[in-house]
């Protein structure tokens, strides 16, 4: 919550903008509807449950950016976040999930957010358990006896080498210095390498979950091993690992006993129905068009009935406890590139007020998308190819012709955005690649002749593969 206190709409829209180029209507919509999510909170709450959230609807083609807004979105705040694609869900009765499946799957998401937050706190905690179990395990003979200390089984068969069994018989006093030196030893790192051997069980809290109206057999997966956990406890078995992979073993062990399971759901739960975010992809999908009829077209118009009373405001049953959506926050992005919104039933349309069209991307977009990001596709490739000790370079006017050619194909062919220029570079840089083992201590330089030669394929030919079966 505090990563979003300090996310005012300029510096997410800065943040965003060292990403993805363009596109400044959508990045300043998600800005203002991140930002009043923390306003919203700070309101008295007879006020702040009369504030619904401000649903926002992305148009545009795919390709330029709305699916990687999202994706930056999610990593930005510190609140439960959510992609979903819109053509998972079918309408009750079909084969596929339901559409409360999005809300369970938001609320676990906001559950192993809040349970790793509670468990950062307790590390030192766990780390100190921890270490008094590893002793237990390398000194199976003088075992401390200790209520505070979690009981661990004794590795059987345990034989100790010529280094423990000095140490075991130099001291015999109620000081038990051995234990003193094998902590020391521990701690230094002396005995990572060492095998003992442990039991292993599944721990965490037991949970069942009814999924009604689902035929998924995921789900029905699901619930039967729940079930099957809930009678037999969940099993355990001993394993023999060194004693750097059993630390770790045992302290996430020692987390999920010692956080308090409930405390967690209770604040998962507040988080998902006051900060929660949804981004419905692929919306335009489930879209009843006019001009088709059909069952296939009865299941889109039910799943967008089915997703309505989802962003309308209902309650949802999960296994964390009962989840009210009315203040979840959803974000829906399609391409309309066939369907249109109006196409979408009236009463969802009314549920998604704010509009954001993003722009089709051309040459000069192309030629920043090339080199302006923090993860650009040059500096991606130039960081693969330099682990194989191959150093290459771009020319400007290279990167210029690279633009021109990808925003000429795509006017030529099926328009994908910033994706063909994926296309250009695998095509561009294949033979340096597949052969970087063989150059190891050269410096390519790619120049536009360069890319003119690798490329001339694409930009002679017309699209062929659409004819081939």
């Amino acid at each position: 919550m505090e990563a979003l206190e300090s996310l005012t709409p300029k510096a997410i829209v800065a943040e965003l903008d060292k990403y993805i180029i363009g596109q400044h209507k959508a990045k300043r919509a998600v800005a203002i509807a991140l930002r009043n999510r923390t306003r919203r909170l700070k309101l008295p709450e007879d006020v702040r449950d009369e504030i619904a959230p401000k649903n926002i609807l992305m148009i545009g083609p795919t390709g330029v950016g709305k699916t990687e807004i999202a994706r930056r979105l999610a990593k930005l705040c510190g609140a439960p976040f959510l992609k979903v694609e819109a053509t998972k869900y079918t309408e009750v009765g079909y084969v596929g999930r339901d559409v409360e499946s999005m809300i369970r799957d938001l609320m676990a998401v906001g559950y192993t957010m809040v349970k790793t937050e509670m468990q950062s706190n307790l590390q030192g905690e766990a780390e100190k358990r921890t270490e008094e179990i590893l002793l237990d395990l390398l000194l199976p003979g003088l075992k401390k006896k200790n209520a505070s200390t979690p009981e661990t089984a004794e590795p059987e068969g345990f034989q100790p080498d010529g280094a423990q069994l000095s140490l075991v018989q130099e001291t015999t006093d109620p000081g038990n210095q051995t234990r003193e030196k094998f902590r020391t030893m521990l701690r230094e790192g002396k005995l990572e390498d060492r095998v003992v051997e442990l039991t292993v069980q599944k721990t965490g809290m037991p949970s069942f979950e009814v999924f009604a109206g689902s035929s998924n057999i995921e789900d029905l997966e699901m619930s039967v091993a729940n079930i099957t956990n809930m009678i037999t406890g969940g099993r355990s078995k001993r394993k023999s690992v060194t004693v750097k992979e059993a630390r770790a073993i045992i302290i996430a062990e020692q987390l999920d006993k010692i956080v308090d399971h409930d405390k967690i759901s209770e604040e998962a739960k507040n988080r998902v129905e006051q900060m929660g975010i949804i981004f419905i992809d692929e919306i335009d999908k489930i879209a009843n068009r006019n001009d088709r009829s059909g069952g296939q077209d009865v299941s889109r118009e039910g799943v967008q009935r089915d997703i309505l009373p989802i962003v309308e405001g209902s309650t949802v049953t999960t296994k964390f406890g009962v989840v009210d959506t009315t203040h979840i926050l959803f974000i829906a992005a399609g391409a309309f590139n066939i369907a249109k919104p109006s196409d979408l039933i009236p009463e969802l349309q009314g549920r998604f007020p704010l509009r954001v069209e993003l722009e089709s991307l051309n040459a000069a977009d192309f030629r920043r998308i090339l080199l302006e990001p923090k993860n650009a596709l040059t500096r991606q490739y130039i960081a693969l190819l330099s682990t194989e000790d191959v150093t290459i370079s771009f020319t400007e006017t290279a990167i210029d012709r690279m633009s021109f050619l990808a925003a000429e194909v795509n006017s030529r062919m099926e328009n994908i955005g910033a994706r063909r220029l994926h296309t250009i570079m695998e095509m561009l840089l294949e033979d340096i690649s597949f052969n970087a083992s063989d150059l190891k201590g050269t410096s390519i330089e790619i120049t536009t002749e360069y890319v003119d030669e690798r490329l001339k394929g694409i930009v002679q030919d017309q699209d062929l593969s659409r004819y081939i079966l």
